[in-house]
């Protein structure tokens, strides 16, 4: 994995855990020689960990979308200005394809419903074969156990087969977390459940 894209909150949340992952994340990927794709913001998570990992001599590209650029919040602007490479989108739709395309692999730190969002969409994309790529959740504080149970009830409800819930992988470890992705091989199987005398 040569590039990285993070999903995270634009708030830094209130457990001071939250954004030293994040930061440690960012030194991480700088150390390991990983780019970092992320939504190029300046604020919360998204700040913190792509200061870090500038900091630490890595390399950031940000992806916003145009209606984004400019914008102030608590007199910070919304996008960070000293990236390694700031490419600026249509839509936020666009947003999320291109970072995507330019990502070998995907981390989501705690955040809100942007960060929900990006997570399960991308895993929707793997789950129906429009990439192979490894994901995962960076469990800090157990933040991620409510989404990860949901997950596990929706297999035991018949709505996700247990291949594509083993998709979504998840650490408390930054180290464990990228050995895991690392070695990440999706099984070829169909998203569409079938009666149970055809499986």
């Amino acid at each position: 994995m040569q590039r990285i894209c993070v999903f995270c909150g634009s708030n830094p949340g209130r457990d001071p855990a939250y954004r030293a992952a994040a930061e440690q994340l960012g030194r991480t990927l700088a150390a390991r020689g990983i780019r970092l794709i992320y939504g190029a913001g300046n604020i919360g998570l998204m700040g913190a960990v792509a200061d870090a990992c500038l900091a630490a001599g890595g390399e950031v590209i940000g992806v916003i979308p145009e209606a984004l650029m400019g914008k102030e919040v608590e007199g910070r602007h919304v996008e960070h200005r000293t990236l390694t490479r700031l490419e600026v989108v249509d839509s936020m739709h666009t947003r999320k394809a291109r970072m995507a395309e330019l990502s070998d692999g995907f981390i989501a730190l705690p955040g809100g419903f942007g960060t929900f969002e990006e997570f399960c969409e991308i895993l929707t994309w793997g789950q129906l074969g429009f990439h192979v790529k490894p994901m995962g959740l960076l469990n800090v504080q157990g933040f991620y156990d409510p989404l990860l149970a949901m997950f596990d009830r929706a297999v035991s409800d018949g709505f996700l087969r247990p291949q594509n819930r083993a998709m979504a992988l998840a650490s408390t470890d930054i180290d464990d977390l990228l050995a895991r992705m690392a070695d990440y091989q999706p099984e070829p199987v169909s998203k569409w459940l079938k009666a149970e005398t055809q499986l």
